[in-house]
């Protein structure tokens, strides 16, 4: 079994499920050893509407992950999102000392970029540069060493809602977890499915979860831009629930077995029986109409996002193209009408820098449990603490502990 100091976890609260990676820390990276998943009853749009409904989520969730990866979970890296999620980019400029760029000035460069008004219920999660420039040398990833007399730093910072971020660690401290850090999920859905390359040219990462579509584009190696969408998977089934008057339950089953983004990628049209409500006989529904329904709710959520990309001015700045992830990416027929709306290529983004359990992971709907384990291994991942306690198994070690309350009057 691995040192617990070896472990990791990344832990999804999404809207539709939460999802427990388990991960242990090698030479090579990471390697996935255990996961566990549960629907999420207490969420909408990605924020917690329900803390207890939440908590018991998380808890089934950490318990298959625990079971599967023989160990006691203790620290998790928590993704946070929804519509309450806003980021902007600053830019702060210093003096350096000495004619050296030293990590005294890199600390000063970045106090004057983050001196900037933040209303007093939001909270800043992330603060990420994206380059450095010395004496109008632009471009630097690195300067400390550097010769100069003038420093700039340009960054991305990420608010979120003071009491939306305070629920999320509440309901994983309710669930005995400590959170060792938030992590805004297309940043982590990004570590897990870009290459370098892609992130280098210039590449856009749609993040379609079930309650909101999260944006993220990158360019020269760093993060440009990030957005929430409060619109998801979650839609497309409610739309079929209306539509074809149905249960909410079993219009999720039929869009994920059925389902096609657009009426013209339909193959064969054929005939599927949909439940009905009130205990009324099923009936039986073209798929084509079907598709009809999900065509315009698709349709609107990747217009809405290049909207957002155009709004940002970074549409002409991502030759690389769009990479969708999120389970609802996983929808037949999603890739060719994003490749219609974004008029540039697009794919479908699955984990890529994992092994271990790769096989069992490799979905869209995993990208971002396991981008927050990768999280971990980053420099502003990583922590001191051990994030796991591996289970005792040995008989002495139980004997030795029951002894010790006996003679020391500890309660069990």
């Amino acid at each position: 079994m691995a040192r617990s100091e070896d472990l990791v976890v990344g832990l999804d609260i999404g809207t539709t499920k939460i999802c427990a990676i388990v991960a242990e820390r090698t030479e090579r990276g990471l390697d996935i050893v255990g996961m566990g998943t549960h629907p999420s009853k207490g969420l909408r749009k990605g924020v917690v509407v329900d803390i207890d409904a939440t908590v018991e989520s998380i808890k089934k969730a950490v318990e298959e992950a625990e079971l599967m990866a023989d160990c006691e979970i203790s620290s998790v890296y928590a993704g946070i999102s929804g519509g309450h999620v806003r980021s902007f980019n600053s830019h702060g400029i210093v003096a350096v000392k000495d004619k050296e760029v030293r990590s005294g000035d890199l600390k000063r460069v970045f106090d004057a970029a983050k001196a900037v008004a933040i209303p007093m219920d939001r909270e800043v999660i992330h603060v990420i540069p994206q380059e450095y420039i010395v004496d109008d040398q632009e471009g630097i990833r690195e300067p400390r060493g550097m010769s100069g007399v003038r420093l700039e730093a340009k960054i991305h910072i990420v608010t979120a809602a003071v009491t939306s971020a305070q629920n999320i660690v509440k309901c994983c401290n309710k669930a005995g977890l400590n959170v060792l850090d938030i992590v805004l999920e297309p940043l982590a859905s990004a570590e897990a499915v870009l290459s370098d390359d892609e992130r280098d040219l210039g590449v856009c990462l749609l993040d379609i979860g079930g309650g909101t579509t999260d944006i993220a584009v990158f360019c020269g190696g760093s993060v440009k831009h990030t957005s929430v969408l409060a619109l998801g998977g979650y839609h497309i089934s409610n739309d079929i629930s209306v539509g074809l008057r149905t249960p909410f339950e079993e219009a999720e089953r039929i869009k994920k077995k059925f389902g096609v983004a657009a009426a013209r990628f339909l193959g064969m049209d054929d005939v599927l029986e949909v439940p009905s409500v009130g205990g009324r006989r099923p009936r039986q529904v073209s798929r084509k109409i079907l598709c009809e329904i999900i065509e315009p709710r698709v349709d609107e959520i990747l217009s809405l996002a290049r909207q957002d990309l155009e709004k940002a001015g970074l549409h002409d700045r991502i030759p690389s193209g769009v990479v969708l992830t999120g389970g609802c990416s996983a929808l037949e027929g999603m890739v060719e009408l994003g490749e219609e709306i974004f008029e540039t290529p697009v794919r479908r983004g699955t984990p890529i820098h994992v092994t271990g359990l790769q096989d069992v992971v490799r979905s869209p709907m995993y990208a971002t449990g396991v981008g927050l384990a990768l999280y971990g291994l980053t420099p502003t991942g990583r922590r001191s603490q051990s994030p796991f306690r591996i289970r005792d198994e040995s008989i002495f070690s139980r004997v030795r502990e029951r002894m010790r309350a006996w003679f020391f009057g500890e309660e069990d």
